[in-house]
Order: structure tokens, then sequence, then C-alpha cells
């Protein structure tokens, strides 16, 4: 095989192969992936959208992809999201037969939701059951099925409300950020990142949009650009403001990139996705050798909450400073507060067993 025959596929599939856990934080998936996009950017390999590179299954879901994008207004993010499970209800489909989307049957759609629910969380398997509807709607608009198969799509079951907020303890915070080095400029950034987590319970993507331009020095101020493109300006604390500080004069690369925090490997630009903040507490978390509800950032978010609540703060405080557009979001802390429970709480039938 020569450069020439390289093509997106390749990369795609040795990623699959790979089975060391710290692939993509050591950046081994991103660093490939760049080296394709290289090579097609200089017409060396084949670029991504070569039909010659799709199978029939990946061409129905390319094109599925334009519709969402030029059809129904939808973002890439959207395709994102959705595009991986259609490819696997097709495969499933279709793995011993004829590819046909005439042939698809209620008893497809139901066995794919109902494997895709026993392993994913609440949240994913709504994900799955909307990339389906909206892939079954395509496939009508094709013509190649009638509109009652996307009525046999099931709902997924899911009661707001009724799961109790997974936050790190404040001994496991302590220890996290003990053990982020900062005598180095990832370090650095590391550590101002996990200090907007643990003091203003930032969410991941508000982390990734800041940018120099975001910090009122002077007002001791932070704006923030939250769900739904909402801005709220936070008062910023002086731990967080000096590491943050720290960053930007003895860690942050000189870039033109206007983003707050950036990538400490080539290419230097902003960090890009929001999963790229759930990597680095993963790493955190590991380094502190503690075991947490979770490895990802929202944990800080409900610590602060949960902080909040035994020190006194109210639910309308709270949710003013997570910024939360509806008082339902802040009830769920409710839950944490045992002392306030148990003051309201009935005595068991019978006396105490």
């Amino acid at each position: 095989m020569t450069a020439s025959d390289v093509i997106h596929a390749h990369a795609e599939r040795y990623i699959q192969c790979i089975h060391h856990p710290y692939a993509i934080e050591r950046g081994d998936v991103a660093t490939l992936r760049h080296v394709i996009r290289f090579l097609q950017h200089m017409g060396i390999a084949r670029p991504p959208d070569d039909p010659v590179d799709r199978t029939p299954i990946q061409q129905v879901v390319y094109e599925f992809g334009g519709y969402l994008l030029n059809n129904r207004g939808l973002s890439h993010q959207t395709f994102k999201q959705y595009g991986p499970f259609v490819e696997c209800f097709l495969t499933e489909c279709f793995a011993e037969g004829p590819f046909s989307l005439s042939a698809l049957s209620g008893a497809d759609i139901i066995g794919f939701i109902h494997h895709q629910s026993a392993h994913l969380s609440t949240a994913r398997a709504k994900v799955a059951t909307n990339a389906l509807r909206a892939f079954l709607r395509y496939v009508v608009y094709r013509g190649d099925i009638s509109a009652d198969l996307v009525e046999a799509v099931p709902s997924v079951a899911a009661w707001s409300m009724t799961a109790i907020p997974r936050a790190i303890s404040q001994d496991h915070i302590q220890a996290v950020l003990a053990h982020c080095p900062r005598d180095t400029p990832m370090g650095r950034r590391d550590y101002a990142i996990l200090m907007l987590l643990v003091h203003l319970g930032l969410r991941s993507g508000e982390i990734v949009s800041l940018t120099l331009d975001s910090i009122d020095w002077e007002g001791g101020s932070i704006t923030v650009s939250g769900k739904g493109d909402q801005r709220a300006c936070l008062p910023l604390p002086t731990e967080v403001g000096e590491a943050l500080a720290d960053y930007l004069r003895q860690g942050r690369p000189h870039c033109k990139d206007r983003a707050l925090f950036l990538r400490a490997l080539a290419p230097i630009r902003g960090l890009g996705g929001q999963e790229t903040i759930g990597t680095i507490v993963n790493a955190a978390v590991r380094r502190a050798g503690v075991n947490t509800p979770t490895r990802g950032a929202h944990q800080f978010r409900h610590a602060l909450a949960t902080q909040m609540l035994r020190q006194g703060a109210s639910l309308t405080e709270i949710g003013s400073l997570l910024r939360h557009q509806h008082p339902k979001t802040t009830n769920i802390y409710a839950k944490v507060d045992v002392d306030a429970l148990r003051s309201i709480s009935m005595a068991w039938p019978g006396g105490a067993q």
C-alpha cells in the first residue's frame, strides 16, 4: 500500500482496534486523524467524502446527514450524535442479507431500541430513539417505507427528579487539586480549569467557549456563555483569578487564537469539543488516586450546589449561580439536604424498624 491508497476508513478501523486505555488522552487518536487530514489536504490521500470509500449503508447515512443539514436545518453536532446510531441500526438489520430500506420492519426497530437500552444510559437511549425517528422520517421522505413505521419506535421510560446528584466529595476535590502539577504549562492550564469547575460550577461547554475577552480583571468578573447562548456575568473568586493569571503568564502558548484555554500540542488552538474537559478531569481524578462517583466534569457542579446547600444557601441562590433556566432543575438538590428531609419525614408505620 502506498500513501495514495490511504483513505479515511483506514484510520477509523485502526482507531477501533486500539485497546490501550490511555490512547485518547495521550493524543494518539487525534494525531492519527490530523495526519490523515494533512495527507488529504496535500492531495496524497483520498478525501473522506470520496464515494469510493463508502459502503451502501454508509452512503445512506451520508445522504441522511445531508437531509438533516440542508432540509431540516439541524446542526453538524446533531448529525454527529445521530449518525453512529443509524449506521449501527442498519448494520444490525442487514448483516446477513441484501441491503434494502423497504425491507425494514417494526420488529427490527423495536429489537434495536431494546438492545440499545440495555447498555445505554437513559439520556443516550433517548438520543438513539430520536435518531431512529429522524432517520425513518427521512426514509418516508425518500418513499422507501410508509409513515406507519415511524410510530413503531418505542419510547424510553424516563421520570424526572428520580436521580440523586452524584457529587464528588470535598476531600476528593482537595486531593484532585493537590495532585495537579502546577510546574508545567499543561498543568497550569488544567489547574485553572479545575478551579473554574470547583468554585463556579461551569459546564464543560462554557469553559471551552471562554475567550481572553471573557475576563474583566478590573471588575473581578467573568462572562459565561451558557445554554441557549444565555450570557451571565459571574464574580471571579480570588483563587480562581490567581490560577487563571498564572496560566496566562506562564502556561498559555503565544497564539492568535482568542480562546482562553489552548491545546498543549500542535496545532495550537482552542480546545475544540467539550469532551476535552471530561478528558482533563478523568486524568486529574486518576492522578489523585481517588474513587469518585463519575469521571466527568459535572460532578464538580453537583458538589458546588451540595456544599452551598449545606452552608445555608437557598435553592434560588443555587439556581442563580448555576444559571438554571427553570427552578425545577435546581429542586433535585433538595434530595441531598438530609437534615431538612429528616424534619419532614413521617414515622415508619408500626414503630422503629
